[in-house]
């Protein structure tokens, strides 16, 4: 339930506003921008914020309220991305081992990727992602990935929504990413080239269901375009997938 001025009038809704003003750039926030972000009354935002800081949801700061370890126990929890996470992790290693390159796990959310697990060492590329962290679909290799074995309607949603250009070589033509879609579908790999970010080039491929066919998350490796070539890895990281997926398979039976 929401108010006329569109807050939650709930408690539960309140706490979901706060916990949700924070971004993975946000470190920490003060109380006076909780409330700019949440719209909620300062002295609502303040008495929630104590209460989540003594079940340790929030930790207080000298400036205001940050994340607290506690979110991160129970997202742990979760019993689909921890699964999904053990079963990734040894084949992103053996990826990252083989090409000190960046490998990353996501999966779908809304008309965004999240970002389950990135590996990465010292020289690997710079990227915009990060754990837990969300990026566009139609403008990563994940995304692509992912929206390529998506459902009818999200495809046509995306397609036909705002094609956010984050750098100058950002597909927004909806005709362009669509034929892109289809050859992933083809091929079984997504890539891309400074559509995120300038100056790095990503290959990705989903991790497919083996009953629906429908990508359940996606798996990637990114670099910098001045000694990385995607194409040279595609089998590898469609490898990687099918490797994820047969297990998840596997271990499915197995319950």
């Amino acid at each position: 339930m929401t108010s006329e001025a569109g807050t939650p009038d709930t408690v539960i809704g309140k706490v979901v506003l706060i916990l949700r003003a924070f971004t993975v750039d946000d470190s920490e926030l003060p109380l006076a921008e909780l409330v700019r972000r949440t719209g909620l009354h300062k002295a609502t935002v303040h008495r929630l914020a104590r209460e989540l800081a003594d079940v340790r949801l929030l930790d207080r700061t000298d400036a205001g309220y940050r994340l607290s370890g506690g979110l991160f126990e129970l997202g742990m929890l979760a019993s689909v991305e921890r699964s999904l996470l053990e079963i990734a992790m040894p084949f992103m290693q053996d990826l990252y081992t083989r090409t000190r390159e960046t490998v990353h796990l996501g999966v779908l959310d809304g008309h965004e990727v999240v970002y389950v697990a990135k590996i990465g060492g010292h020289r690997s590329a710079t990227a915009p992602s990060r754990t837990g962290g969300r990026m566009p679909l139609h403008c990563t290799g994940i995304g692509k990935a992912l929206l390529a074995h998506s459902t009818f309607d999200l495809r046509r949603d995306v397609l036909s929504g705002d094609l956010i250009r984050r750098t100058p070589r950002t597909i927004v033509a909806p005709g362009m990413l669509s034929r892109q879609l289809d050859a992933v579908r083809e091929n079984g790999v997504a890539f891309e080239y400074e559509e995120s970010a300038l100056g790095i080039a990503c290959v990705a491929a989903p991790v497919l269901d083996v009953g629906t066919d429908d990508a359940v998350a996606a798996i990637s490796m990114t670099g910098p375009l001045n000694r990385y070539r995607p194409e040279a890895h595609a089998d590898a990281v469609r490898a990687a997938a099918g490797g994820i997926a047969a297990t998840l398979q596997r271990r499915a039976l197995l319950r």
